[in-house]
């Protein structure tokens, strides 16, 4: 197997690290925007598409947000599979047309959203797929303090502080928006607010609050880049029971303190493994759709990126 990295950094690590773990002998190249760049263990770097001596199977992109469709197109043109880091853009433009161009060409796309491989997060879409319980509220939480992210560098000189290079906690914790889409659908009706004004004082958005309209309920999504002590969980206020889920200790406890489930064992790099394995498995054989194609997350992407409110 050869596959190819476009943009080599803490994310696309960790989907090396997947590949290590389900196929040792692939071959994997990094293409690389200067001379220099830092060698990895098990990567190839080149400089050049020229300098691919073998066909690839598949790329994996991995830049910062705003360079995504950049090497999309590239990849479409050059009909190479393409596993696409989340989200797949920081602004609109053009991508319907190359969402058009991608389902021409039938060319096999998937946007890496791992949470949908958690556990938890699965047992929830079972239950509630199979089970079609009545919901009259959910709440979804994800704050962490962005300088513990990444602790050697400066924060306010990460993509993820800075409006200019596609940044924003609504894009970065993208997989809120992404899983709860997978759990409920698409809302029929949107509105959010997005601001940049606490103590991290950075240009990108620190602060998003979603409110999603569905037949019944509302879930209200509530992200921020600002809280200490990590926090990711929802609340599920079902007719006659309360579940808490919580995803950072792959747990769901009922309000009644009964435990739904509980898989503490398991750790969240496990995602990227099962994710990769997912993925890999469909483009040998051929299957279409995937899971999470660009034209699913597109969809979301719209509703991500709105001014304040969008209706269907």
């Amino acid at each position: 197997m050869n596959v190819l990295f476009i943009g080599y950094g803490s994310i696309a690590a960790k989907h090396k690290q997947a590949l290590d773990n389900l196929y040792p002998d692939a071959i994997c190249y990094a293409l690389r925007s200067h001379a220099g760049s830092a060698p990895v263990a098990g990567v190839v770097n080149i400089y050049g598409w020229e300098e691919l001596a073998e066909k690839v199977d598949f790329a994996i992109v991995s830049t910062p947000t705003f360079r995504h469709t950049e090497y999309v197109k590239i990849l479409t043109e050059k009909g190479i599979p393409v596993f696409l880091e989340k989200p797949i853009a920081s602004v609109l433009d053009d991508l319907d047309i190359l969402d058009q161009q991608i389902s021409q060409w039938k060319l096999p796309t998937y946007v890496a959203c791992n949470l949908r491989f958690l556990p938890v997060l699965q047992f929830l879409h079972a239950y509630i797929s199979d089970e079609r319980p009545r919901i009259n509220e959910v709440l979804v939480y994800a704050g962490s303090y962005l300088p513990d992210w990444r602790p050697k560098i400066d924060f306010r000189e990460n993509y993820s502080a800075r409006a200019d290079m596609g940044g924003g906690v609504h894009l970065d914790l993208f997989h809120e928006l992404d899983y709860i889409s997978w759990l409920f659908g698409l809302p029929s009706r949107s509105i959010s607010i997005k601001t940049s004004a606490s103590s991290l004082e950075i240009s990108a958005v620190d602060f998003a609050s979603f409110s999603w309209v569905y037949n019944g309920f509302t879930a209200t999504i509530l992200l921020n880049y600002f809280r200490r002590k990590a926090k990711r969980t929802i609340d599920i206020v079902f007719e006659d029971d309360t579940w808490i889920v919580d995803l950072m200790n792959n747990r769901i406890i009922a309000e009644s303190g009964k435990v739904v489930f509980d898989q503490p064992d398991f750790s969240i790099k496990d995602t990227y493994t099962k994710q990769m394995a997912y993925f890999t498995d469909c483009i040998s054989k051929n299957v279409t759709p995937l899971l999470n194609t660009f034209g699913n997350s597109l969809k979301i992407l719209k509703i991500c990126l709105q001014e304040d409110e969008i209706k269907r």
